[in-house]
């Protein structure tokens, strides 16, 4: 069972899912961000309430619905192996924006869905946390780091991961948080993050618009790999309980990433491109990359795509549309 199915994280993974097996997948997704064209790009599915028994192998079923309903969450995760709970509000920005909101979706939604889990006997809790978790601390990002988080979105994730870990040792839900990194790549047509933005811009001939120096640093992870770790992560036995970091540990300053984009965007035909710097946002570190160890000790994942090449495959799918996925 995946929220957010419909969104960029959650499409890439059950496209993934269809590609491993005969494996049964219910969505819950409110349709805020993806949409049902966006699910039916990667699969056929079915509509439901949630009502009734589990989808049958190999096939998908849409319930539309929001994290914050938590009868929904009850009904629909049962007879669920596995839920990986995608669903969130995204962004720093959004978040200093409308702190509350934030923590509603991020805090109660995630508890919606470990209740969810709790009670209908599911046998692992897979939930999308963020570097930003971590805040404003000395990179590389690590799990053995105590969290700072700075801004309401970083707080709202580390709150998730905190409720994890009590309904691992106090209910025995085998949950795993993992840290992505900064995601792109194909079907990342509604994320507002940086390559993505950056991307549709130069499509429409807008100039590109650098927050900042440019000099503040991410570790930018390619979809295809996060959905092998979260796969793994749902799959690996004695891993409950956990948290990992799941990104390229990689430092990329966002300049670099930019420099590393302009010929991708050129090679597809969209040159001279402006780049502009303009105030930073409130709520960013200045660097953000993260330690893999122990993502590679304990499920046996490191990343393999590298960003040139991913940022070229990311520029392509955009370009070219869904026929490229």
């Amino acid at each position: 069972m995946i929220t957010g199915g419909c969104g960029f994280l959650g499409t890439a993974f059950i496209r993934g899912l269809l590609e491993r097996g005969e494996h049964a997948v219910r969505v819950v997704d409110n349709l805020s961000v993806g949409t049902r064209d966006d699910l039916a790009g990667v699969c056929d599915f079915s509509e439901s309430d949630a009502r009734g028994p589990f989808p049958e192998p190999g096939s998908v079923e849409l319930v539309v619905g929001d994290i914050l309903d938590e009868e929904l969450a009850l009904q629909a995760a049962d007879g669920a192996d596995v839920v990986v709970h995608f669903a969130a509000n995204t962004g720093v920005a959004p978040s200093v924006e409308d702190p509350r909101r934030d923590c509603f979706a991020n805090v109660i939604g995630t508890l919606n869905y470990l209740e969810a889990a709790r009670h209908g006997g599911v046998s692992r809790f897979v939930s999308a946390s963020s570097g930003a978790a971590l805040g404003e601390v000395e990179p590389p990002l690590s799990e053995e780091k105590v969290p700072h988080p700075v801004s309401p979105y970083g707080a709202s994730k580390m709150a998730g991961e905190a409720y994890c870990s009590a309904y691992h040792k106090t209910f025995g839900v085998q949950t795993v948080a993992l840290r992505f990194g900064n995601v792109y790549g194909p079907l990342s047509g509604h994320k507002n993050s940086a390559v993505a933005r950056f991307i549709r811009r130069a499509m429409n001939g807008e100039r590109l618009e650098i927050y900042g120096s440019g000099s503040q640093t991410r570790d930018f992870v390619y979809i295809e790999d996060l959905v092998r770790a979260v796969y793994l992560a749902a799959t690996v036995p004695g891993v409950g309980g956990e948290v990992f970091q799941i990104a390229t540990s990689a430092e990329t300053s966002v300049d670099e990433m930019v420099a590393l984009l302009l010929p991708a965007l050129a090679e597809s035909g969209f040159d001279d491109i402006d780049v502009i710097k303009t105030e930073p946002r409130q709520g960013d570190v200045m660097r953000n990359y993260a330690d893999t160890q122990k993502a590679r000790r304990l499920l046996g994942w490191s990343s393999e795509v590298g960003l040139e090449d991913g940022l070229r495959r990311t520029v392509s799918w955009f370009t070219e549309g869904p026929r490229n996925t």
